[in-house]
């Protein structure tokens, strides 16, 4: 093995998780959700960062929230919680996790992950991260094909996430290298919809969010 193919695997990360206030998380699942879409929205939330610092690869997770819920909620599973100070929209914020990230391990890459992901596997993403760290900008598309559920910088190089619309399209126009592995589905399969759930549900979600998906009378 290389010095470089080493090094890559070596290299630790320090995750940006965004969650949104739950009163405005989880709006497309009203219908199905009811009264239950924000504590799926937590649920989900916090089977994503669980599965996150489970991971060996990853040094600290950073969690930006202006939701004091979920913010207690998540401090208390391990992860650095900050607010977003810029109020400006996701990549801002995302930005503002990861120069915390960078204060807290200089040496580590610096990735941010969707807050949607409650099948995720701990050995998938370090599957993902290793391969990330080959390259100095990396993503992960969403299973729709259209989304990122992660996008990575290596250190020292700029963190410039383009999240919101069509950003499978806007990572790969700035030259950020596209990781799609066999066997890696849990850290694409996001959840915005009824059927993500269910996708995610088959997968093998999480126990919060399975405990509330079994409480949700469009999946009886």
């Amino acid at each position: 093995m290389s010095t470089a193919a080493r090094s890559a695997l070596d290299l630790r990360w320090s995750l940006v998780v965004p969650v949104k206030v739950l009163a405005r998380a989880k709006t497309r699942m009203s219908g199905a959700a009811g009264p239950l879409r924000e504590p799926l929205a937590l649920a989900v939330a916090t089977d994503t960062v669980a599965a996150a610092l489970r991971c060996d690869r990853v040094r600290t997770v950073i969690v930006v929230t202006d939701d004091p819920l979920p913010a207690a909620d998540l401090a208390a599973l391990g992860a650095r919680v900050v607010p977003d100070v810029p109020d400006a929209g996701l990549n801002p914020a995302l930005v503002h996790g990861a120069g915390r990230g960078r204060e807290l391990a200089p040496g580590a890459g610096v990735g941010a992950l969707s807050a949607d992901l409650p099948a995720l596997r701990p050995l998938e993403l370090a599957r993902v991260l290793d391969a990330a760290a080959e390259a100095p900008e990396a993503f992960v598309p969403d299973a729709a094909g259209t989304g990122t559920t992660l996008y990575t910088a290596r250190p020292g190089v700029p963190f410039a996430p383009a999240f919101g619309a069509d950003s499978r399209a806007a990572h790969r126009a700035r030259g950020a290298r596209e990781i799609v592995l066999p066997g890696t589905d849990t850290v694409r399969q996001d959840v915005d919809t009824l059927d993500d759930l269910r996708a995610a549900l088959a997968l093998g979600a999480g126990p919060r969010t399975s405990a509330v998906a079994a409480r949700l009378p469009a999946l009886a």
